[in-house]
């Protein structure tokens, strides 16, 4: 089963079915650039009409590619911002034999990073935008990264021991004990990890005062929004926001409850660009289905 999550003969590839950022009107050329660690990655530069607000860096999810980003991507593009959607490692058009669900995909992140920064030599902020599997990679790199000014992690999980359980409890109504505990031990091996590091709690400690919007769907089954509360709590940043939208689908929070969302982004986005640096203290704010108001204090 680890060979399943991790190995190049499950390689996913690109199901673009000739969606490109033309297919929302928006132009792009595509580019390759490499990870730290050496990996190809492949993926779409959307220039912002005029001068960019800042440049957004997403992330898909776990067997996507960066086709899924495109919603979000054409949103933010409407706000401003330059966007790059690209392949995570063992994903659609770029290279790497295995994926680790998000460990090594952080390099993936921190690659586009200084791709978008050294070659495109666009403006702060750089944002990174991630959907499950691409959120907990996104929190990862900004813990390791200083210039990644903020972050919006759709539907993370808490870590990679906590979801590997999690999920083998939901689809096979088993403890953990034994064979969960073996799965998370060869993931682990074959991707050249240890268990213990890929912990999200972790990682949102170390962002500091860099602003955080978590986003969970109320109903999701795969990453109860008691994750993103969790992770919340566990963020010391002042900038810290949280979004817990209507919904049932796992990462479709976007597409289930536009609305909500696009506001909850919006207002983010806002913050972020008028505090590129973190510097001046900001309040977090919660939008619970259609209700707004004050995010609790740390």
């Amino acid at each position: 089963m680890a060979g399943l999550v991790t190995t190049s003969r499950f390689h996913f590839p690109d199901p673009n079915d000739g969606k490109t950022p033309k297919s929302y009107g928006l132009n792009f050329r595509w580019i390759e650039f490499p990870s730290p660690d050496g990996v190809p990655l492949k993926g779409w530069y959307i220039p912002a009409e005029g001068k960019a607000r800042g440049t957004i860096v997403y992330a898909h999810g776990h067997n996507r590619t960066r086709v899924e980003m495109l919603p979000e991507a054409a949103f933010a593009r409407g706000l401003g911002y330059n966007g790059l959607p690209f392949d995570l490692r063992h994903q659609g058009r770029s290279g790497g034999n295995v994926s680790t669900v998000g460990y090594s995909e952080r390099l993936d992140l921190v690659g586009a990073v200084r791709y978008v920064l050294d070659t495109e030599k666009v403006n702060r902020p750089v944002i990174l935008w991630g959907v499950s599997m691409g959120a907990a990679a996104s929190l990862l790199a900004a813990a390791e990264c200083p210039e990644v000014d903020a972050v919006v992690s759709d539907s993370s999980f808490l870590s990679f021991s906590d979801t590997v359980k999690h999920h083998f409890k939901m689809f096979f109504g088993l403890p953990s004990f034994p064979i969960a505990d073996e799965i998370i031990y060869c993931t682990a091996y074959r991707g050249h990890f240890h268990a213990s590091d890929f912990d999200l709690v972790k990682a949102v400690e170390r962002i500091g005062e860099r602003p955080v919007l978590f986003i969970g769907v109320a109903g999701d089954r795969r990453m109860p929004p008691n994750i993103a509360r969790e992770l919340y709590a566990h963020c010391a940043s002042p900038h810290r926001a949280l979004v817990i939208l209507p919904g049932t689908r796992h990462g479709e929070g976007f597409k289930d409850a536009p609305q909500d969302y696009q506001q909850a982004v919006r207002q983010f986005l806002a913050r972020v660009a008028s505090e590129p640096n973190a510097q001046e203290v900001s309040h977090g704010y919660r939008v619970t289905g259609d209700q707004t108001g004050p995010a609790p204090k740390p």
